[in-house]
């Protein structure tokens, strides 16, 4: 079992940057694909993030190639999502996610709030 709780979300105007933290408690950190995902109200969760437990290999959305970075530390367990040129539609609630692959999600985070202001 696999405990996840996101931080570092907030308000910022666009064009700013934000560093989203994901630590993880149970399990062993360096087995499981971790993801961010994120959800505005109304509409369908997005799949941003995904990095492999050697961090050899990560998928990023194309909505958010280019600004946006994953990395882990697996001596800390812990995963990243750094966000730089934010825009007012990165707006949402981010989630972290583990999963055996990066297909399948089985332990998800509470979220944090990332509102960018125009």
């Amino acid at each position: 079992q696999v405990q996840l709780v996101e931080s570092g979300g907030g308000l910022v105007q666009a064009g700013g940057s934000l560093r989203l933290s994901c630590a993880a408690t149970g399990g062993t950190f360096s087995n499981y694909v971790l993801g961010w995902f994120r959800q505005d109200p109304g509409k369908d969760r997005e799949y941003i993030a995904a990095i492999d437990g050697a961090s050899i290999g990560t998928y990023l959305n194309d909505l958010v190639k280019g600004r946006f970075t994953i990395s882990r530390d697996n001596a800390e367990n812990m995963v990243y999502l750094q966000m730089n040129s934010l825009k007012p539609e990165d707006t949402a609630v981010y989630y972290c996610a583990a999963g055996r692959d990066g297909y399948d999600f089985d332990y998800w985070g509470p979220g944090t709030q990332v509102t960018v202001s125009s």
